[in-house]
């Protein structure tokens, strides 16, 4: 909510807001942020919504809290971020929405940055701060407000909302399990593909690699780590624990060198995607190559926030078996072993995911990592709360690795820096929290 409220703002627009976790005393630095920029805010008990204005809400927000019934009982307008959203996404001369169960944020700050340093001046809308864009007076860059044809946004299949949007390039990193299932998912994905000029899919991905089937000859840009048959074809990768580097062959420029500061298979990828999306906007590869090597990345994206006694602690946002899994790959392509803390993000999406997440813990954890889980994340709400990390935590040591579900956060902090020794990295993932700022310190 924090970008489009700034994005709203920006355009002339008067914002005020209410928000659970600001009633909670929670996220106080974010809130106090927002009230410097002139937002108001209220208490979340339906006293801030007057008749006339335009009432927002977040996925996130029940027909049960007080903004939302008085707003029904004097009759002012109610509608959701991700229609908001795409109203102004597709009012812009070039819409760029990025799509897929994995990468979005990352691949938005990459196409956003390269398309800014193009002197594109685009607008972004990102679902996480963007490390580039973060200054002194600015320490929440989730969005950018520019002044050229250019909106970059992520485009979320979660709820459903997808299908709201009308993209002139349409990306899609891949698509897997997350919150529904995969049946629907194709549905969604084949209906915001059709609506494209140009539509970005990663050949590494059965799923997105079959939207190539109803779409017209031309329509595709394609890319890879390892199929022949894609427009962008990446080769051997470099590693480092801070990066990345490799080769890109393309059909028509030949060979570019990309050097990325974020590391991971996974990254490289999305580099390919956002370089795709580039070249569909009028950005050369090779210049948008250059401004992909000074992208240093997105918050809580395998993000180092502490070293202490040759012991690193690394915050990161994976939150499903694709992302767990590409986290572990990341991490375990140099030595040093693994504590992790994963949280799911809700009692839902841990109920649909349960055996991939199982399965990506058992299969990417070594022999000597070990994992602890707190309950999921719930700040209120009527979401069935029947099952919980426990049962995660007993079939992954089933499998033969070292998992323990706590009732908290705090006794998962005291267990991980119980067992923490030298040449470790503690890797807290999952839902959105300072937690692994609270480790460090």
């Amino acid at each position: 909510m924090t970008p489009l409220a700034l994005i709203i703002q920006a355009r002339g627009g008067r914002v005020e807001g209410s928000d659970r976790a600001l009633d909670q005393g929670r996220n106080a630095e974010r809130f106090d942020f927002l009230r410097a920029r002139g937002v108001l805010l209220h208490p979340q008990d339906g006293s801030g919504v007057r008749a006339g204005q335009i009432l927002v809400t977040s996925a996130a927000v029940e027909e049960t809290i007080p903004d939302v019934q008085a707003a029904r009982r004097i009759g002012a307008t109610v509608t959701t971020r991700a229609r908001l959203l795409a109203d102004l996404f597709n009012s812009a001369a070039l819409s760029v929405g990025v799509a897929g169960t994995s990468g979005k944020s990352t691949t938005v700050g990459m196409i956003g940055w390269i398309l800014h340093r193009a002197d594109k001046s685009p607008t972004i809308m990102n679902g996480a701060d963007m490390t580039n864009f973060v200054a002194a007076g600015s320490p929440f860059a989730s969005a950018r407000i520019g002044a050229g044809e250019a909106f970059v946004s992520e485009v979320d299949e979660s709820d459903g909302s997808i299908a709201f949007f009308q993209p002139r390039v349409a990306v899609v990193n891949n698509i897997s399990l997350d919150h529904k299932s995969l049946d629907e998912l194709r549905t969604l994905f084949r209906g915001f593909v059709a609506k494209a000029e140009t539509v970005v899919l990663n050949l590494d991905n059965a799923e997105t690699a079959a939207l190539l089937v109803d779409l017209k000859p031309g329509q595709a840009v394609t890319y890879s780590l390892g199929d022949p048959h894609a427009d962008l074809l990446a080769g051997p990768p470099v590693r480092s624990p801070a990066g990345i580097a490799f080769e890109v062959k393309t059909r028509d420029t030949g060979v570019i060198a990309v050097n990325l500061q974020v590391p991971g298979l996974h990254n490289a990828a999305n580099a390919l995607a956002a370089l795709s999306a580039a070249k569909a906007c009028g950005v050369a590869l090779p210049e948008a190559a250059a401004y992909l090597g000074e992208f240093s990345g997105i918050r809580r994206r395998l993000e180092v926030v502490g070293t202490a006694n040759e012991i690193t602690v690394i915050d990161d946002f994976a939150h499903n078996p694709d992302k767990i899994a590409a986290t572990l790959e990341t991490m375990h392509a140099f030595p040093g072993r693994l504590l992790l803390m994963f949280q799911p993000h809700g009692y839902g999406p841990m109920r649909l995911m349960k055996d991939a997440l199982v399965d990506c813990f058992a299969s990417g954890m070594h022999d000597d990592d070990v994992l602890v889980m707190p309950e999921p994340v719930y700040f209120g709400g009527t979401v069935d709360r029947s099952v919980g990390s426990r049962e995660i935590a007993f079939e992954i040591e089933r499998r033969g690795r070292k998992a323990f579900a706590f009732p908290d956060r705090g006794a998962c902090g005291d267990t991980l820096i119980g067992l923490a020794r030298r040449h470790d990295r503690i890797v807290v993932m999952g839902a959105r929290d300072d937690f692994a700022l609270a480790v460090r310190e």
